[in-house]
């Protein structure tokens, strides 16, 4: 046999991957990276509020106590324990829950994927709000989704829009963040909740309900889940994460769905990962059973709050003239809008060079992008910090 110094080509990557963008948000955490720069840009809670001490104990307790269990091989759907107390808060809020309907997943973002492995066929209309929150866009585009976007305006997603287009583009899902939503910090009302349940159970489409930030809330009162309207109860994904209220670090999160596709989501997982780490859903378990985690979401909520004031005091100085913006009631993000002759993701450079960074609103949009709009996190700086960054962002962004 004898041996070239060449070699046939290897076979191309999977169209689905070749067709699906990176992460914007993740491109530009590289540049935020430095300590300079003030970071407007990732959706990153603080670190400073992080109960360390907590968090170190619950893995202490676990380590020292059940190691043999801790570090072991778990069950796909979830350590029972974490499972039964994750179902009592979902109860205490309005959503009588057990723990055999929930599934543990390895962070939130991977309750979504697990959906879509289970629902999306190639070529499945998938519907989502306007704008979406990017990382949705690049898993239903990762399971050869035709995403469709639904208009709305502050208050979420218009309704009777939505109910045309189901008829019309006959989709498998909607996909929505009701409240304090990635990435236009705005809040469904509850009439439109309302409106979303009854769509879903006259027409027959599947809800997946996001709610990672919605404890995270400095004023207002709570609105209901929209899986606790009658109407959509066996039709409605509910998808939770302890990375904005206890640590992203941790990457535990959790869906609640009815039997049949909770079972199939089981089945996506164990390809996808067997289970997700033992040890931290035991930790997780442990300081569950022994830390006041409301009270500690209370007390960062808190000084969110104060960030988002904080963000609001300066934005009329830092943006054009003619830009607008909103007011969000918890979260960690908000949506503004500079005049139409801006173009935020062409400006980014140039504001970047002042050593502060936003994320552009344009790649959040399923559909024609808004190239004027921008995303802000209020949560990651100090007010002080917050008040440096918006200077140097008006600096920047003068045309």
């Amino acid at each position: 046999m004898t041996l070239t110094s060449t070699f046939a080509a290897l076979p191309s990557l999977a169209s689905r991957v070749r067709s699906t963008g990176g992460s914007a948000v993740r491109e530009i955490l590289a540049v935020t990276a430095r300590p300079e720069v003030v970071n407007f840009a990732g959706g990153l809670p603080a670190p400073e509020l992080f109960d360390r001490e907590g968090v170190a104990a619950a893995f202490r307790h676990v380590l020292e106590e059940v190691p043999g269990q801790a570090l072991q091989y778990s069950t796909t759907e979830g350590e029972p324990r974490l499972r039964e107390l994750l179902a009592r808060r979902t109860a205490v809020r309005g959503l009588a829950t057990g723990g055999e309907e929930l599934l543990v997943t390895t962070g939130s973002q991977q309750g979504l994927s697990l959906v879509a492995a289970a629902l999306v066929e190639p070529g499945d209309t998938v519907l989502v709000e306007d704008p979406c929150y990017l990382a949705a866009l690049q898993v239903f585009g990762l399971a050869g989704a035709r995403v469709v976007a639904v208009p709305g305006d502050a208050q979420g997603p218009d309704v009777d829009a939505l109910a045309e287009l189901v008829v019309r583009e006959r989709p498998k899902l909607f996909y929505t963040v009701p409240t304090f939503q990635n990435p236009s910090g705005r809040t469904m009302s509850a009439e439109r909740r309302a409106g979303v349940a009854e769509v879903a159970g006259r027409y027959g489409v599947w809800i997946v309900e996001d709610d990672p930030y919605g404890e995270l809330r400095f004023e207002g009162e709570r609105l209901p889940w929209i899986a606790s309207y009658p109407e959509a109860e066996d039709r409605t994904v509910l998808l939770g994460s302890f990375s904005k209220v206890m640590a992203p670090g941790l990457r535990l999160g959790w869906l609640r769905a009815p039997s049949e596709l909770r079972r199939a989501c089981v089945v996506a997982k164990q390809a996808a990962d067997l289970h997700t780490p033992t040890v931290n859903q035991l930790a997780a378990a442990r300081y569950l059973e022994e830390r006041d985690l409301d009270a500690h979401v209370a007390r960062v909520a808190a000084v969110y709050g104060e960030r988002r004031d904080a963000m609001l005091a300066g934005l009329a100085e830092a943006l054009p003239e003619g830009a607008s913006w909103n007011r969000p009631e918890g979260g960690m993000f908000l949506w503004a809008r500079l005049p139409s002759d801006y173009d935020t993701t062409a400006l980014l450079p140039q504001v970047v060079r002042h050593d502060v960074a936003y994320v552009p609103g344009a790649p959040f949009h399923a559909g024609q992008a808004d190239r004027a709009t921008l995303r802000l996190c209020f949560v990651t700086e100090t007010p002080e910090r917050i008040g440096e960054g918006l200077r140097r962002m008006g600096a920047g962004l003068r045309l």
